[in-house]
């Protein structure tokens, strides 16, 4: 059974904490339409297999929030997906464990029957070691469907919606 996966990962700064540029921001979709080529076993590549690959969209601020898309090995993403009784088991971690906010008890994972899908969400908040800089924030959006799916599957409502954000002021 196929498994497909989409990371949308959302960049900025405290520039972008309110007015105009908080704006655009937050109308940054948080599914994107598939290219071809990103449907994967969700098993590791074997001899003459291809390597399962993930769709990423990378949206940051200093590129005025336009969306660049590509791909990445789904070992280079961050989310467990592990099949079990003929379920896919769904969690993504917690990278880097440096990152704020706190997070001192994670929703269990989710587990996806085929034709199901999931998007789950999870924020960060950095600030340099010297405080030279400012304050810099991700917004990690992982999409992962069980099952064959359309183009056009995570431009839908999910089965399942797991909102792991929490306050990063």
């Amino acid at each position: 059974m196929p498994v497909t996966v989409q990371w949308v990962r959302t960049s900025w700064t405290k520039r972008s904490r309110g007015g105009e540029a908080a704006a655009r921001r937050n109308a940054v979709p948080v599914g994107f339409a598939l290219p071809g080529g990103v449907v994967s076993s969700g098993r590791a590549a074997s001899k003459g297999r291809q390597v399962p690959l993930a769709h990423t969209v990378t949206v940051r601020e200093w590129e005025d929030f336009t969306p660049v898309e590509g791909r990445a090995e789904l070992k280079n993403v961050d989310v467990q997906l592990r099949r079990v009784d003929g379920r896919l088991r769904v969690l993504p971690r917690v990278e880097p464990m440096f990152g704020l906010p706190p997070r001192p008890r994670r929703p269990p994972a989710v587990r996806l029957v085929p034709g199901q899908w999931v998007r789950w969400q999870l924020n960060y908040r950095f600030s340099s070691a010297a405080g030279v800089r400012d304050w810099s924030y991700w917004l990690d959006t992982f999409n992962i469907a069980f099952g064959p799916v359309t183009a056009d599957v995570f431009l839908g409502t999910p089965d399942f919606h797991v909102d792991e954000q929490g306050p990063v002021r």
